[in-house]
């Protein structure tokens, strides 16, 4: 059976290029790291197993550059199959793998690149992080992570979380990507400005709260951030910004248990039914990231329901 991707690269600016797999996301897509024989790159982006994110991934993508941020270059296109531009071999979290003592630098820059996208006007057409859609939105942690939850119990903790998010992150104005984490982020050093911190998987935006892609980055699934190098990037934000620290501080603890309470959830969800046991082993961070959120004072009603209803993952063999 002839191979659709190799149709499509010998007619494209890729033709004759060598191939290799990129390690997948939890997406239906896929990627392939495309060399020229005189050592240029590109990226081969399979969306046919998720059609529907295709159109939201070119629109924000093409936002995105138009207010002088870093995203991928659409170099061609057909039935699904994207050849983009390749901002980069580094993403944020491998490049502190290696070199953890610029941390600061990079979630700087990290910052720098939220206040730029939150001071232009977003595009249409985008759904409004509510915080009635917030807090529906954890459905899948008593689908799958905890399915023998009373759902009242259940029902109580999602109205306590809208509560929270009212009094802390009613407004949604702001484009948020919403996967604004180190492994969707690469770092490009030989660049200046923002367009060192290429953006990548931003095909779910949506109007948010401010604060939404800041706890995205504070509270990274796949990597831990110390308490100082935290406190940094809210108060970095709330400077930039020109927000109440305080409250900075307060929305991104309501947002990060939200997140991560869906997380858990869905990771449960594609260990179990979509065979990627991989997520069984992020699932202790992301717990203990909800802990970490509930220390917040302005989450002390939530605390003690979802210590009791929401326990600690079993421990990756």
């Amino acid at each position: 059976m002839a191979d659709p991707c190799a149709a499509f690269l010998a007619a494209s600016p890729a033709a004759g290029w060598s191939r290799a797999a990129l390690a997948g996301d939890a997406s239906g897509r896929r990627y392939e790291r495309l060399t020229s024989p005189d050592g240029r790159t590109a990226i081969l982006m399979d969306a046919r197993g998720e059609p529907a994110s295709l159109s939201p991934f070119l629109r924000i993508g093409a936002h995105l550059r138009s207010i002088g941020l870093c995203a991928p270059e659409v170099l061609a296109q057909d039935a699904g199959l994207v050849l983009l531009e390749d901002l980069g071999p580094w993403h944020m979290a491998a490049w502190l793998g290696q070199r953890p003592t610029e941390s600061e630098l990079l979630c700087d820059v990290a910052i720098d690149v939220l206040v730029r996208l939150q001071a232009s006007r977003p595009p249409e057409g985008l759904v409004a992080l509510t915080p009635i859609r917030a807090a529906g939105m954890i459905a899948p942690l008593w689908d799958y992570y905890t399915p023998g939850t009373d759902p009242r119990a259940a029902a109580e903790i999602t109205g306590r979380l809208r509560e929270a998010l009212e009094s802390h992150a009613s407004d949604a104005p702001v484009l948020a990507l919403r996967d604004y984490h180190a492994e969707n982020l690469v770092w490009r050093p030989d660049r200046a400005g923002t367009d060192r911190m290429g953006l990548l998987d931003f095909q779910d935006a949506v109007l948010a709260p401010p604060e939404y892609d800041l706890a995205s980055l504070l509270r990274d699934a796949r990597r831990d951030t110390d308490a100082a190098l935290r406190a940094r990037m809210i108060r970095r934000f709330a400077d930039l910004t020109g927000r109440d620290e305080a409250h900075v501080a307060a929305a991104a603890a309501i947002l990060g248990l939200q997140r991560n309470l869906r997380i858990l959830g869905v990771f449960a969800r594609l260990a179990g039914e979509r065979g990627k046991p991989g997520y069984l082993r992020l699932l202790p961070r992301v717990w203990n990231h909800v802990q970490g959120d509930l220390a917040h004072p302005a989450l002390r009603p939530l605390e003690p329901l979802i210590r009791a209803a929401v326990p600690a993952p079993p421990v990756p063999a």
